[in-house]
């Protein structure tokens, strides 16, 4: 499996994966939030991206002062900058958005380990069900992105599951 941790594998991916590659290294996006272990999360990582699709940043806050101050100091001058906490499942995160070149930039940090947030846990398993069930089911999942269903709501709808996708994507146990 693609180690999702470091974002070399863009590279050689998709024309998007590799502008997106570009568009994250000449801007030292996670090299300015490297303190906060930034992880590119999502979409365009497991080749399920369309036109409309962030780049998503998963950070890991100790101090959520602190990061909010780094994250104002790096990208407040960016096109459409904004900031702002919500609560997911009891839990604070910082969430800013902005634009890049053609890409809007979603940076999310928790004070939980990248590796356990639901953005990132998702993201694997996904990544799993698309290595098991080949190109025809990407380009499903494709296609009921372009329709408006968001990413998990598609999956769960093609793999039949009930309930809250989201809940439902991260209990997956068939992969």
């Amino acid at each position: 499996m693609t180690d999702f941790l470091n974002i070399n594998y863009l590279k050689s991916g998709t024309e998007r994966q590799q502008k997106a590659f570009e568009v994250l290294n000449e801007n030292l996006i996670l090299q300015k939030l490297s303190e906060f272990m930034p992880v590119l999360v999502g979409t365009i990582p497991i080749n399920i991206a369309i036109d409309s699709s962030d780049l998503d940043i998963a950070c890991y806050w100790k101090d959520k002062n602190h990061f909010i101050e780094i994250v104002k100091k790096n990208f407040s001058g960016e096109k459409d900058f904004q900031i702002y906490e919500k609560e997911i499942s009891g839990n604070v995160a910082v969430v800013a958005n902005f634009f890049v070149d053609d890409f809007e930039i979603e940076i999310f940090g928790q004070n939980i380990p990248v590796e356990e947030q639901f953005g990132f846990r998702h993201m694997i398993i996904e990544a799993k069900i698309l290595e098991e069930k080949g190109e025809d089911f990407r380009q499903k999942i494709i296609e009921l992105k372009k329709s408006g269903i968001k990413t998990e709501p598609a999956f769960a709808q093609l793999l039949n599951l009930k309930d809250d996708p989201y809940e439902a994507i991260l209990n997956f146990k068939k992969i």
